[in-house]
């Protein structure tokens, strides 16, 4: 089933809110994972994710040249509130929409677990998400491609397996640990790598 993806994409925007509601002035101006953007920059970002739709995506991006990155910067600069909470109202107002871009479902939950990591690492926060949850995610990310921001050809020369659930993709030098720092990884998040180990590790290096 793919649509029984939205309640786990409206759990996951819930909790971030959650933690959202408790940062301080300081920790909202903190540089997230993604980088030359801020926790606030990240949240503007999941506001305009939340509010896409496959035809707004590809009216965005045409008049983006096709720039994904041009893209986003006009959908951050667009939904930026004058101040964090303001930011953080129009958060809680798109949490339980259910537009998508032309993208599988399951990318939805990519968005909200690798962003959501984005801004609670660099502060120290930590949520326990539901396996099914990452593991979605993560066999999501690995079956799309590089082009679209996915790891597909990069599994056709790792073997990601996963030590917190039973989950193996991939082929080649091997790639162990928690399932949520193999989706980090192979979304370019070079920090996950401390928690991974195997001799396809420093193949990971080389290729984020």
């Amino acid at each position: 089933m793919t649509q029984d993806v939205w309640p786990l994409v409206h759990a996951e925007r819930a909790a971030l809110i959650e933690d959202l509601a408790g940062l301080g002035d300081e920790q909202w101006r903190e540089e997230s994972l993604c980088t030359g953007w801020t926790v606030h920059d990240v949240t503007a970002h999941l506001v305009d994710t939340a509010l896409t739709t496959r035809t707004g995506f590809l009216l965005g991006l045409a008049r983006a040249r096709f720039d994904f990155d041009q893209q986003n910067a006009v959908g951050v600069a667009r939904r930026r509130g004058d101040d964090p909470q303001e930011t953080l109202r129009r958060l809680r107002r798109v949490a339980t929409r259910r537009s998508t871009p032309p993208a599988p479902l399951d990318s939805r939950l990519v968005e909200e677990v690798v962003h959501g990591e984005d801004i609670r690492r660099p502060l120290g926060l930590k949520r326990r998400y539901p396996t099914g949850v990452v593991t979605r995610a993560l066999l999501c990310q690995t079956r799309t491609s590089a082009s679209f921001g996915g790891a597909k050809e990069l599994v056709s020369r790792v073997r990601l397996t996963a030590t917190d659930t039973k989950l193996e993709i991939g082929d080649g030098p091997g790639v162990t640990g928690p399932a949520l720092s193999l989706l980090l990884a192979v979304s370019g998040r070079m920090v996950a790598l401390d928690d991974l180990s195997g001799p396809g590790v420093e193949m990971l290096v080389t290729e984020l």
